[in-house]
């Protein structure tokens, strides 16, 4: 079955209807919301799988439906649906991870009082993701991502009794908000600069070979190609989303949602949008890679982004004591790694990583919410400990997804994707400083995670919630079991000896399987990693949730720093957020004592204006006018007095007149 790029929108098109039933459903009615909402999920990626199949007929082709929104002036406002192999691979991710999720939330959710409210929003974000993806418009694109921020911020402050939910939604929202101004501008830059914001149109799309050329021939200050000015605008608003440094703080603190959030948000959906608009916008990022005199290019700039994003997270997560914030931290390096293949050349490597860690990421993170479910809401893995045995179904998938993560090989899809990433940032001429911070953060990225299995899952149960915890229902094993499975087969799909998903999404793409020397290095790193994180934490398994950990002991200023998140949160706070502090009390005391004064003194004269004005009306044009028509008036009725209607008292008058008028004219004459 394939699917024509016309019905395309049907894809986004059913959670959202499910989303519509879930807000309209009373809270009594859960089956019908949650049923509704895994119903559509289910659908609609039986469609994208369609869509798949329609784009796979010709890798090459840029399929879209192009249609008028609205008039502006002279010229209609365009949108349209794009369906290519990036298209297609996205949804089928999207929707078949977030059906995994969709069930897991069933098991994981169905205490929750808000329990219909929760699948209504569920459905949003994913329609909204889903929007995003199928967009041929930069503007149907951002109208999307807006509605993936909102979804989020509902969804992070879902449990908006907590403080800290509360606080995390809220800080999750305006930092990406800062970013999304960044985007705002670039794509109202590229309308004015190209009168489009359709990617592809027939030869006048703005990612087609036209415009480009126009862009790129264009420079502003300090003689930046026009390209790469907006190709860096566009790039902020994927720093937001994607949790890039340095807007990388409210990626951690969005953990403060239910576990399936975070899941969602961590693995398919929004994190995902940022390096997916890169890799969509590619071309006009790439653009300015020919301009030998330009002083800045911009995938350059993402290269380096990337990679301090990539060590900056493995960094901090070897410090944290919260599951799901050593995930988290594990995420933003991964997206790390992403934007740096996208920096160096190879958006291919980058969204194949995204594919396979879209399935390890969400493995693990609903992994860690089966152990708080079970260990009845514990978090600190401090607390947890001897876990293996009573949740063998969570440990051995959370095991398959730590090693996919960790890059172990040759079996897991962690390790073909990074490997790609490494291979493509060896080759790039422009510096071998991403590379070797790439090489760092797989060292870490092993240790980290070793230390996470063992503190959760081995030793002996360290509290109370630990030591009566058991196996979850089916609805929370199954999907788990199933995203294990796709850990491992997907990487199958991008060996550098069977490249079929680098070959779908590119069909330039030539497989190079050298560079043994690489693996080889990598490999044992790899397992300098897992070695030295076994060696730490396994040789003395903590006893007392009260114990230090050993990298605590060894290097207590280092470790305090790394678990404090190396200050971020409080240098913001020091220095954006008192500047914001103090243009508040500044925008108030202008409002209260200028802004409220001017406008009272305004309110006044118009006052006083007023009286004059009444005066001035009353006394003198009212006074004078009333005087005039006075006497008027009087002459009026003086005259009306002789008007009696006397018939014989007029002829008198008339025979006084004629005799007064003769004696006139005889005494005239006489002289």
């Amino acid at each position: 079955m394939s699917l024509p790029v016309h019905l395309l929108w049907l894809i986004p098109a059913l959670p959202l209807l499910a989303a519509g039933i879930g807000a309209c459903t009373p809270r009594r009615g859960r089956a019908l919301a949650a049923g509704a909402a895994i119903a559509a999920m289910a659908l609609a990626f039986v469609l994208a799988c369609g869509a798949l199949v329609t784009a796979l007929q010709d890798p090459a082709a840029h399929l879209t439906s192009n249609f008028a929104w609205f008039d502006l002036g002279t010229s209609p406002v365009r949108l349209g649906w794009l369906l290519d192999p990036l298209t297609a691979l996205m949804c089928v991710m999207v929707t078949f991870v977030s059906l995994l999720i969709f069930i897991f939330s069933t098991g994981y959710m169905h205490a929750d009082v808000n329990f219909k409210q929760f699948f209504c929003f569920l459905s949003l974000f994913a329609a909204a993701m889903l929007g995003l993806l199928v967009a041929n418009s930069l503007l149907l694109l951002f109208i999307c991502w807006e509605l993936v921020g909102l979804a989020s911020y509902l969804l992070i402050g879902f449990w908006f009794h907590k403080p800290s939910a509360a606080a995390a939604a809220k800080k999750a929202f305006i930092t990406t908000r800062i970013g999304d101004l960044g985007l705002l501008l670039g794509m109202l830059w590229l309308y004015d600069a190209t009168g489009s914001l359709l990617f592809y149109d027939g030869g006048n799309g703005v990612l087609e070979s036209g415009a480009l050329s126009a862009l790129v021939a264009q420079t502003t200050v300090g003689g930046l190609a026009v390209s790469t000015a907006i190709g860096l605008l566009i790039f902020c608003g994927a720093v937001g989303k994607s949790g890039q440094f340095p807007l990388h703080v409210w990626l951690p603190d969005a953990m403060e949602g239910p576990t399936p959030v975070s899941a969602l948000i961590h693995a398919a959906t929004m994190v995902a949008a940022g390096v997916f608009l890169v890799a969509r916008v590619y071309p006009l990022m790439s653009v300015d890679q020919g301009l030998a005199s330009a002083p800045l290019h911009a995938l350059s700039v993402v290269a380096f982004i990337g990679a301090i994003t990539a060590l900056l997270g493995a960094l901090i997560a070897v410090a944290q004591h919260d599951i799901k914030r050593v995930l988290a931290f594990s995420t933003v390096s991964q997206l790390g790694y992403m934007m740096l293949a996208l920096g160096v050349g190879s958006w291919v490597a980058a969204i194949f990583h995204l594919l396979t860690h879209a399935f390890f990421q969400a493995l693990l993170v609903l992994g860690a919410g089966s152990v708080i479910h079970a260990a009845h809401h514990e978090q600190d893995i401090r607390q947890l400990g001897g876990l293996r045995r009573p949740l063998p179904i969570t440990f051995a998938t959370f095991a398959v997804g730590m090693m996919a993560l960790a890059g172990v090989p040759f079996l897991f899809s962690g390790f073909w994707s990074k490997e790609a990433i490494l291979h493509a940032a060896h080759g790039w001429g422009v510096s071998h400083l991403p590379f070797f911070t790439g090489l760092a953060a797989v060292v870490l990225t092993a240790f980290y995670m070793t230390r996470l299995v063992v503190e959760t899952f081995f030793g002996a149960p360290r509290s109370e919630a630990a030591g009566h915890a058991h196996e979850n229902s089916s609805a929370m094993t199954v999907p788990l079991i199933l995203l294990a499975v796709c850990a491992v087969l997907l990487g199958f799909l991008g060996t550098p000896y069977w490249p079929w998903l680098q070959q779908t999404l590119d069909p330039t793409f030539r497989s190079e399987p050298g560079g043994a020397g690489l693996m080889i290095t990598s490999i044992v790193l790899v397992a300098l990693g897992l070695g030295s994180g076994w060696a730490v934490y396994a040789r003395r398994l903590r006893t007392k949730a009260t114990a230090p950990d050993p990298l605590e002991t060894a290097a207590p200023g280092t470790f305090a720093a790394l678990a404090a998140r190396l200050g971020f949160d409080q240098l913001y706070a020091a220095t954006v957020g008192r500047l914001n502090e103090t243009t508040a009390v500044f925008a108030d005391a202008l409002d209260r004592y200028v802004w409220d004064g001017l406008v009272r003194f305004i309110s006044r004269l118009g006052e006083y204006v007023g009286v004059v004005t009444r005066e001035t009306d009353e006394e003198i044009l009212n006074g004078g006018f009333n005087a005039t028509s006075g006497k008027l008036r009087g002459g009026g009725q003086m005259y009306s007095r002789a008007q009696k209607g006397d018939a014989h008292g007029y002829l008198r008058m008339v025979a006084v007149g004629f005799v007064l008028l003769v004696l006139a004219v005889l005494l005239g004459g006489g002289r």
